[in-house]
This record gives C-alpha cells, structure tokens and sequence, in this order.
C-alpha cells in the first residue's frame, strides 16, 4: 500500500490520532476540517484513479490509514493551490515516494472567468429539484411566447411531466440574458450544436465504464463524465476567448 509522501504536499493535522485505519465517513469528517467541500464520492473518485489505495476488510469495507489521509489532504491541497491536473498529480506523488526533490508551480489564481460555479470533478450534485412552468417563467423573468420559442429550437426541453430540471433553469436565465443583447435563439442553435457534440465525446469515451457490471466502475463512470465535462466546458470558454481577443486587437 502506498505511503503518505514527505514533504511537497504539506500536513493537513487531518490524521487519525490514535493511528488506528478509520472508515470513509470518518475520512470525510476529517478532510472536511481544511476542505469543507469534499465529498465521499470525491473520495471514491480519486482512489478510482489510483491516487490513494485504502485497505479492505474481509466483508469490503474501506479503512484508510493516517497515510491515506495525509496523502488524500495532499491531492485535494494540490487541486485547490496550484490547479494540477490528476495525472501530474499523479507522477508527483511517486517521484517523492522514490525520494526525489520535486517543486510545485506557483500557487495559481482560479480561472474565474471561466464557467463561474462549474462543479469540479468528482464532487456531488445536490438533488435536483423540478420547477412548473410559471416558476420557469418566473425565474428566467420572460413571458410564455418566449420561452415557447425557446422550446421550439430545443434550448429549454421540458421533462414528460411538464416540469424543468435545475439545467433548464439555468439555460433559460443564460438565453434571457443574451437576448438582452439582440441574440436570438435562432443564434444559439450553433452553440447548442455544439454542446451536443461535446456531449457526444464525453459518452463516448464514458459508455465502455457504465455497461461494466461492477458498481464502483460505474461510479468511476459518472465522476469521469464530469470531469470531463468541466474540461470541455473550461476548454470551450478558453477557445472563445481567445478568439475575441484576435478579433478585437
């Protein structure tokens, strides 16, 4: 089992302190002292992707040990300060495991102009609330032909019942926010185009983990959709922007 490595990733004091392996829920409970918004499927995601390796107990529960957790702490300090991506984290870990002296990049600045509120991966969504039709409207403050326009170019879709998931909530304020500047939802079929392909890729590359009978690899499955989920979007906004910046020098 891997060992905790010195130096790099810093002490987090998030250690059991009578040294005996503790469960998940007692990880999360101690994580949760530096990292407030980690989650047990967080958890699960990175020890998924190998970056931690907890015992097993006969009947297959996990139980972490001060290690695990110092190393845990690590990774998350790594994602949150200087926005390393899982696999350079990765090869981090292991070359100060084989002892070597490696340096950190500066602590980075969140790209906070990239999707605003986008979701890391592997954190837990929130229990997604419906809405009726007249909250819909309420909420993206527009009158029912507009959004009846929306709908007929599929940027807002309703679910059997009528009702609208928390994404279409979202989309529909974006849409009422854009039209303030002249654009129509004939504008946007391009962008949803092309969110529908980004779409695609991520399936693609997820479908082979969901049809796995095992239920861990299934999991693995959705927290990887949503990583790469964030990176397309993150990917997409970086792509606009560069390309404003050359038609606006």
């Amino acid at each position: 089992m891997r060992q905790a490595p010195k130096g790099g990733a810093g002490s987090s004091g998030a250690a059991p302190s009578d040294g005996r392996p503790v469960s998940i829920g007692t990880v999360l409970t101690l994580l949760r002292e530096e990292f407030p918004e980690v989650t047990i499927s967080k958890i699960r995601f990175l020890e998924a992707e190998g970056l931690v390796e907890p015992e097993r107990t006969p009947s297959g529960y996990r139980k972490f040990t001060a290690a695990d957790v110092e190393r845990l702490a690590g990774v998350l300090r790594m994602q949150r300060d200087h926005y390393l991506p899982l696999k350079v984290i990765r090869e981090h870990l292991d070359a100060l495991e084989r002892g070597e002296q490696v340096q950190l990049p500066a602590q980075a600045t969140a790209p906070r102009d990239l999707v605003p509120g986008m979701r890391e991966p592997g954190e837990d969504r929130p229990a997604a609330a419906r809405v009726g039709r007249e909250e819909l409207l309420a909420a993206a403050g527009v009158d029912e032909a507009a959004l009846a326009d929306w709908e007929s170019y599929g940027l807002v879709v309703p679910g059997a019942d009528g009702s609208y998931d928390s994404e279409a909530v979202t989309v529909a304020k974006l849409v009422a926010e854009l039209g303030r500047f002249g654009l129509e939802p004939r504008h946007l079929r391009a962008v949803k185009a092309a969110a529908e392909r980004e779409a695609g890729l991520v399936e693609q590359v997820v479908a082979p983990l969901r049809r796995h009978r095992n239920p861990q690899t299934r999991a693995h499955a959705e927290a990887t959709a949503r990583e790469l989920a964030t990176l397309s979007v993150r990917l997409h906004a970086a792509l606009v922007q560069s390309a404003l910046r050359v038609r606006l020098q």
